[in-house]
C-alpha cells in the first residue's frame, strides 16, 4: 500500500504527517525519531492529508476539541487498547498513567501503559500528552517535554 506525506508548520514547528489511501498514520513533530521516509510519496494535495492538516490548523487557533480523521493503529493489540483509551481522555484534562491502566481494564499494567504510551504515532490526534505522572509530573513524551506543556497549556486556555 502507498504511503504519502506532507509536511506542515505549526506553533511548534513543522510537524510531518503520513497517510495511505484509507487512514492517516503518523503525526510527527520535528523532534520525535521520525521513520524513514523513503517509501512515502510527498503529496501536500492528498485528501487525508489536507484534512488533518485543517483540522490541527483548528486546534492550534482553539477551534478544534476532538479530531474526525480515518485513523490507522499500527502497533500490537496492547498498544491499539491503550491508544484507543487515549481518545477519551477529555481536551484540556489529564489523567495519570494509573488512570490509563485502570481505563483499559488492567490496573497493574501502568509500565506497559506508560511503554505504549510513547509508541503512540498519532500525537495531538490521539492525545498521549494528556498524560501525566500521578504526582503530577510531566513524565515523558516523544516530541519533547517542552512541547508536551505547551500542548497542556494550548487546551488549558482554550478549555
Amino acid at each position: 500500500m502507498d504511503i504519502f506525506f506532507k509536511l506542515i508548520d505549526s506553533p511548534f514547528g513543522k510537524i510531518t504527517i503520513t497517510a495511505n489511501d484509507t487512514a492517516l498514520l503518523a503525526v510527527w513533530f520535528e523532534s520525535h525519531h521520525i521513520p524513514s521516509l523513503h517509501k512515502a510519496t510527498l503529496n501536500p494535495e492528498h485528501p487525508i492529508l489536507r484534512l488533518c492538516e485543517q483540522q490541527l490548523t483548528e486546534y492550534f487557533a482553539g477551534q478544534r476539541q476532538q479530531f474526525s480523521l480515518p485513523i490507522a493503529f499500527q502497533g500490537t493489540a496492547f498498544q491499539h487498547q491503550v491508544w484507543q483509551a487515549l481518545t477519551t481522555i477529555p481536551y484540556g484534562e489529564t489523567w495519570h498513567y494509573q488512570q490509563l491502566a485502570d481505563a483499559i481494564d488492567n490496573p497493574k499494567a501502568c509500565r506497559a501503559v506508560g511503554s505504549a504510551n510513547g509508541k503512540n504515532s498519532l500525537s495531538i490526534v490521539v492525545p498521549c500528552h494528556r498524560v501525566i505522572t500521578k504526582s503530577g509530573d510531566l513524565g515523558g513524551y516523544a516530541g519533547g517535554c517542552n512541547i508536551k506543556q505547551k500542548l497542556l497549556d494550548l487546551e488549558r486556555r482554550f478549555k
